[in-house]
């Protein structure tokens, strides 16, 4: 067993976050959890505050991040301003390692503010002088993720489904664990891992609307599907913003499920072949993710106490 090691998380109490945490703990690792439930807030973050929380951490792993913006949570507040914060910060602390949580399609010229502040959170990172890790995801799927959550009370509440786009777009979910298992390898230190971009994708590729026949197959609901104009799912997912907690769609999944999540932009590595994923987008993976069973209520409407 190698020799114990301090990791902070950012958004430890977050999807990607909790096995991040919980893999480093089964291995016996010491983790420092980084997230607004323990004072961390990357919306506002404070350097000065956040290197004494660092010191003596041999790596911080970053999952934190939003998908869509509410109050003085901006894309440019959590993924830029945050990302400086926290590499600062680190530097400060003398910290041996950074590994970031980033989207598959981040690239400078991507078509939302959520795809360009990934790209620049990417580029603090790689500009620090930390030794670095940039993993990008594609979708994530896994118990208390947002697609099998909200997908499945979708289909529980609507009779009627909506496919985004008039044309099939491919995506490869990417089972949580496995990106998980990569973060994990980054923050011990694996020199295969050091200063390098991955690419992290689940092993099945089909089509968009498969995915969510598989859902729907394994929840037992099968609504009708219909296809709608990419302009119809960005007016649904801005009303979704305005009245929804967590919002069953945000604009910017909308243009990130329309344009297909199977190749890295710009491309990078595959995981060294022990680390890359084996978890399949099956029926007996996707009931072991599923929430409980049950449609949305007025407790995901934002006016409404959880």
């Amino acid at each position: 067993m190698p020799h114990p090691k301090r990791i902070a998380v950012t958004g430890a109490t977050g999807f990607v976050g909790r096995y991040v945490v919980r893999r480093l703990e089964a291995s016996g690792h010491t983790v420092v959890p980084l997230s607004r439930r323990t004072g961390f807030d990357l919306a506002r973050p404070d350097r000065h505050a956040l290197a004494p929380a660092l010191d003596g951490c041999d790596a911080v792993v970053h999952c934190a991040g939003i998908n869509r913006e509410i109050g003085p949570q901006t894309y440019d507040a959590v993924h830029i301003r945050g990302m400086q914060a926290l590499v600062a910060a680190a530097r400060a602390a003398g910290v041996g390692r950074i590994s970031i949580l980033s989207f598959l399609r981040a690239r400078p010229d991507g078509p939302t503010a959520y795809h360009r502040s990934k790209w620049a959170a990417e580029a603090i990172v790689r500009e620090s002088g930390i030794p670095y890790t940039v993993l990008k995801a594609g979708v994530i799927h896994g118990h208390g993720d947002h697609m099998l959550d909200h997908l499945s009370h979708a289909l529980y509440t609507f009779p009627i489904f909506g496919l985004v786009g008039l044309r099939e777009r491919p995506v490869r979910p990417v089972a949580v664990d496995d990106v998980a298992r990569i973060l994990e390898a980054a923050a011990l230190g694996d020199g295969r891992l050091r200063n390098r971009t991955i690419a992290v994708l689940g092993p099945d590729e089909m089509a968009l609307s498969e995915a969510v026949r598989r859902v729907g197959e394994t929840t037992g609901r099968r609504p009708r599907y219909v296809r709608l104009p990419v302009a119809a799912h960005l007016a649904l997912a801005r009303v979704c913003e305005a009245v929804m907690r967590i919002p069953l769609i945000s604009v910017a999944q909308v243009h990130i499920l329309a344009e297909g999540v199977v190749i890295a932009a710009p491309p990078a590595d595959e995981p060294p072949e022990d680390l890359r994923r084996a978890t399949p987008f099956s029926i007996p993976v996707i009931r072991a993710g599923l929430p409980d069973p049950g449609p949305f209520t007025y407790r995901d409407l934002r006016w409404c106490r959880a």
